[in-house]
């Protein structure tokens, strides 16, 4: 069945996706069609910052990927929650505002050329900004679609935190997207009045009432379609029924890391003697799809508190919970409105580096996975992260069938550099720990426990423990025309094939120093600016 022309469909209504369709769409020039795999964004735990521990686990609005057994993990598979409804990864992450450093974006430049340096996108990390403080205006923006909120109230843990991190010679910091990240801190968060700042809420919304914007929900695409090498619309499923609808202008792919090399691949373009393995006919043979896979891998550190004071304790107790719900309803406060990592720190545990090279997010509870059920004991969380991790996987086909789901393999810790920052940053979290103020707030460590104190317990730990802290990027990345392995230009365009386009974290060279939501909706800013010129 054939729906009607647009002039742009773009595939993927994630953090990226919302932005270039809101963007394309507002000036009445292109009639622009944005379909999205799953759901509108009703759940009313969407909106609710610390209902992202139900999203986490909900199929109707989460992928629910996981990787293949990585055998540097103990063989263990690795639970990827992808989002999978308007607004994305935005609508169940954790919320945190972070654009990673500005030496991350400089690095870029040699495969993307001067547009991609800090200089260049910082702008358009201010256009998509409303921050409610009255901060540098040199790096925030006061007008944009993503409201980005501090938190206001501070929590005697956090305080601690930063305080203990201090006695260590790590500074405060108030704002980790200003001149310096290092440091730590509370973490600024993408909430506007105690809800969620997705950017289904921040762009799409305002958008929806223009008659060149139709936004198609429940809908998966199968694949993209090609007039010779030029893309001229999609197939995809909606209840029950096989569509299509054509493009005249072109097709935008803004489906995530995992799933737009998927598509690609499903399409006819990625390596060849894969594609042939699986019986696709080879549209172009394009090495770098699906490979070059980064991510945050996260190590959790679990401690007993010797106070009431934590959100498991709210959580556990009827009062509790009634106690956090009346602070939402009467304040827009508490840890109904801020979500669960609050604490920041950046850092750099590997000698001679000049910049942080791990992040830390400290939640003010502790449970056996993210997104589980909170432990029945007073608990909370640091979980650290290596910023630049070395160690590559990739993205491969299960099957030419598109409801299949691809395969993952993450191949985390297969660089030793990966593997001794990840040792050192566990043994500062111990550090921070044993220091006061935080150390008098502290009854002791679940995990990794007294037991793990070798280098080598240690990494087994990380190994028996460790997970996604859900970044993946860089499967579809950017690059120069001599790069064989760039997929697409420095202004997105997929190389050799006319009319397609990729924008999302796919397309970072390397991984940035942070988290992913901003940087996503920083490069969907981008490239309806490269269109329209």
């Amino acid at each position: 069945m054939s729906e009607a022309q647009y002039d742009y469909i773009v595939i993927g209504a994630g953090s990226a996706g919302c932005a270039v369709a809101a963007r394309l769409s507002e000036d009445g020039r292109f009639r622009v069609a944005l379909i999205e795999a799953g759901p509108r964004d009703t759940s009313p735990w969407i909106h609710l910052p610390l209902g992202y521990g139900k999203t986490m686990w909900d199929e109707r609005v989460n992928w629910k990927l996981y990787t293949q057994p990585d055998p540097n993990m103990n063989g263990r598979p690795i639970y990827w929650p992808r989002g999978k409804v308007l607004g994305g990864c935005s609508s169940i992450n954790g919320l945190i505002a972070i654009r990673g450093q500005a030496q991350d974006y400089d690095e870029w430049t040699e495969y993307g050329g001067k547009q991609w340096s800090f200089r260049e996108v910082l702008p358009w990390f201010r256009k998509s900004e409303t921050f409610t403080d009255d901060v540098n205006p040199d790096y925030h923006g006061k007008s944009g679609p993503i409201r980005v909120d501090p938190i206001r109230r501070g929590h005697p843990l956090i305080d601690a935190f930063i305080a203990s991190a201090g006695n260590l010679g790590i500074p405060r910091n108030s704002d980790f997207n200003g001149p310096d990240q290092q440091g730590a801190g509370y973490y600024h968060l993408t909430t506007r009045s105690g809800l969620r700042s997705s950017a289904a809420v921040g762009y799409l919304r305002p958008a929806r009432g223009l008659a060149n914007l139709t936004v198609v929900t429940d809908a998966r695409v199968t694949r993209i379609r090609f007039a010779g090498r030029r893309a001229e619309g999609i197939d995809y499923r909606r209840d029950g029924k096989t569509l299509r609808m054509d493009a005249r202008k072109g097709v935008i792919l803004s489906a995530g890391a995992v799933h737009t090399p998927h598509l690609m691949m499903l399409s006819g373009l990625g390596p060849a003697a894969h594609l042939k393995e699986h019986g696709i006919d080879v549209l172009a043979d394009m090495p770098g799809v699906g490979g070059n896979l980064q991510d945050h891998l996260q190590f959790r550190l679990i401690f007993r508190c010797n106070r009431p004071i934590t959100t498991n304790d709210d959580l556990n107790s009827l009062p509790g919970k009634i106690k956090i719900g009346l602070q939402w309803l009467l304040s827009r406060s508490g840890p109904l409105a801020v979500g669960i990592n609050q604490g920041a720190l950046f850092t750099s545990v590997t000698p001679g580096s000049d910049r942080p090279d791990v992040q830390f997010h400290v939640a003010t509870l502790s449970a056996d996975m993210a997104g589980g059920k909170v432990h029945p004991f007073s608990g909370f969380t640091m979980s650290v992260c290596q910023l630049r991790p070395e160690s590559r996987g990739q993205i491969r086909l299960a099957s030419a069938d598109p409801g299949d789901q691809p395969h993952i393999h993450p191949n985390y810790l297969s660089e030793e550099n990966d593997r001794k920052a990840a040792v050192a940053a566990i043994r500062l979290a111990r550090r921070i720990a044993a220091t006061d103020p935080l150390k008098g707030l502290i009854e002791g460590e679940e995990l990794p426990g007294p037991s793990a104190q070798s280098d080598e317990d240690i990494l087994e730990f990380a190994r028996g423990n460790g997970a996604t802290i859900f970044h993946p990027t860089s499967t579809c990345r950017m690059g120069r025309e001599d790069d064989p392995l760039a997929v697409v230009g420095p202004d997105l365009k997929v190389r050799g094939i006319g009319n397609l386009w990729i924008a999302d974290c796919s397309v970072m060279p390397r991984i940035v120093s942070g988290n992913t939501n901003l940087p996503a909706i920083m490069i969907g800013e981008r490239l309806p600016e490269f269109l329209k010129e």
